[in-house]
């Protein structure tokens, strides 16, 4: 089965780019993230004539997620229990969706930015990956949970987990992505149980998943790896090859990110 996930910045804008990617690759499983419509706008006549089933969970403009699969979608949750809230008047933002697509429980998840340290979108981007942590500890958890359960948590987590997931460190001084405190946040989900299977098969240095449109940035390979996926140990076990698919950053109106794809043996 091959699964993947993609930041898309705009699935509306992108359905043929998202349509000829799932074709050309033949995903099964695809975890969409910013796709930035309500789920009454999202595009999923052009999925499902491509023979995909989509769940969607977006409120508006920003944020938003999805899944789509042509291996089955069951047990769709919009956000997971206990996930943050944000804002004056406290929203439940549109940034995770789990559905079972062919025996594996994917979560489509778009953590939070952060913005600024200082700003209180930094503490809520901690909450939110420590309240996902502790749900995911639980899902595989003996006592509460189920121990073989296949999960894979794919996304845009917006953290550099090391410093040669950025082009220059010195660019990033005094801002988000690259803290102490968002990497152990990061690096909290290995003690959970879980594995970051993208860097286990894809360990190079510079192997970026994002390049920001500014600044010839992606011509320049000044670029970012904040797309990951944690899986459970009985997913690890069958993952085979990761690929990331730069090219996919080329062509007229491309995604900033790119997709990651995981494939895993039957």
């Amino acid at each position: 089965m091959r699964l993947a996930t993609w930041n898309i910045n705009s699935v509306r804008s992108r359905t043929d780019r998202a349509i000829a990617f799932l074709e050309r690759t033949g995903t099964d499983v695809l975890a969409l993230q910013e796709t930035k419509c309500k789920d009454e706008q999202f595009p999923r006549e052009a999925f499902e004539a491509a023979g995909y089933e989509v769940a969607t969970f977006g409120f508006s403009q920003w944020n938003g997620v999805a899944v789509v699969s042509r291996v089955g979608l069951h047990d769709v949750e919009r956000g997971f229990p206990g996930q943050p809230t944000f804002g004056e008047v406290p929203v439940l933002e549109a940034r995770a969706i789990g559905a079972t697509c062919g025996g594996v429980r994917v979560w489509s998840l778009y953590v939070p930015h952060g913005r600024a340290l200082g700003n209180p979108h930094y503490d809520y981007k901690l909450e939110f990956l420590r309240q996902l942590k502790d749900r995911a500890a639980e899902w595989i958890s003996p006592e509460s949970g189920d121990p073989m359960a296949q999960v894979a948590l794919m996304g845009d987590w917006n953290v550099a987990p090391t410093d040669t997931d950025v082009w220059d460190l010195a660019a990033f001084a005094g801002q988000t992505h690259v803290t102490p405190p968002e990497r152990a946040a990061f690096a909290a989900f290995a003690s959970a149980g879980y594995t970051e299977i993208t860097r286990e098969l894809v360990p190079e240095e510079r192997r970026y998943t994002y390049w920001d449109y500014q600044r010839l940035r992606f011509p320049r390979n000044e670029g970012m790896r904040i797309d990951f996926a944690y899986v459970s140990p009985t997913v690890a076990k069958r993952a085979e090859v990761v690929t990331i698919e730069r090219d996919e950053r080329k062509g007229r109106s491309p995604s900033d990110h790119v997709p990651v794809v995981l494939d895993l043996a039957e």
